[in-house]
């Protein structure tokens, strides 16, 4: 089921984070005012192509590493355009009874929707477009409530999401969107910070504000203030190509990896995993 209200405004004319991702991941569901908020964003971190695979080949480590620990559901906030492997293929490929939901608010990720929804006979993949901000809407659409068991452990993923909302409210959202899931249950993140980089991250955020996208780099005790109630899954909240859960050595395995020629960027943002207590 995907919810849809009315004809479809694209918004063409306003940069949008998920196709500014898209495009930096070689995508091509983006338009100029992307390219032009792209290009800007450029300027200040180079290796940004890099910093987007590096969110992409940690959301497949960590898909995979919960599959293992035996969860079998996933709600997914700001999916973004569809970029292979999503999600739920990912988690669909061990667990292929795995029950995936995914949530964004750009309608063109809702054109692309049914892209998302092709999963196994014996999974469930349903999209709601919502917004971050408005937790209480997620958690009530009807494909959230028929699709997942809040019974039963979730993994609320927020990757490369929370640092495109200002001040504290953000940790009240989260905090919204957890609270009933029950225990057993992760919180998946990526998060822009200047503790590696101050320079570059900081004008990769004057470059987003200056196309109209709000953004609020933050540093490692504002990441760990949204897990301070969990139980962190090692390695902890590391720079996100740091992030194994078998430990560094697992990076030659190859199996975690994104293909890519390019050189490993300077890190630009936190990941983390952590279980609800």
């Amino acid at each position: 089921m995907v919810e849809r209200k009315g004809t479809v405004d694209l918004r063409q004319d306003r940069a949008h984070s998920a196709r500014i991702y898209d495009y930096f991941l070689g995508g091509k569901d983006n338009y100029p005012a992307d390219r032009e908020a792209a290009a800007k964003i450029e300027q200040a971190i180079p290796s940004v192509r890099g910093v987007a695979r590096d969110n992409r080949a940690f959301m497949v480590r960590a898909m995979r590493h919960l599959g293992d620990l035996g969860v079998r559901q996933y709600l997914d906030i700001g999916t973004g355009i569809p970029t292979e492997p999503n999600l739920h293929q990912v988690v669909q490929e061990s667990a292929p009874d795995a029950r995936v939901v995914y949530v964004d608010n750009d309608p063109i990720v809702l054109a692309h929707a049914r892209a998302l929804l092709i999963g196994t006979a014996e999974g469930v993949t349903q999209y709601v477009q919502s917004d971050l901000t408005d937790p209480a809407r997620i958690l009530s659409a009807p494909a959230v409530r028929e699709t997942l068991d809040f019974a039963e452990p979730v993994a609320l993923s927020l990757i490369a999401l929370c640092h495109f909302v200002p001040g504290d409210r953000i940790y009240d959202i989260v905090d919204t969107l957890l609270a009933p899931l029950p225990s057993g249950s992760y919180l998946v993140m990526t998060h822009l910070t200047t503790d590696f980089d101050p320079a570059m991250v900081e004008g990769t955020v004057r470059a987003y504000r200056a196309s109209g996208i709000e953004m609020e780099a933050r540093d490692y005790e504002g990441v760990s203030h949204f897990f301070r109630d969990m139980e962190l899954l090692e390695p902890g909240i590391v720079a996100i190509d740091t992030w194994y859960p078998e430990g560094e050595q697992s990076r030659a395995a190859g199996v975690t990896e994104l293909p890519t020629g390019a050189p490993r960027p300077p890190a630009a943002g936190y990941a983390a995993v952590g279980r609800k207590k």
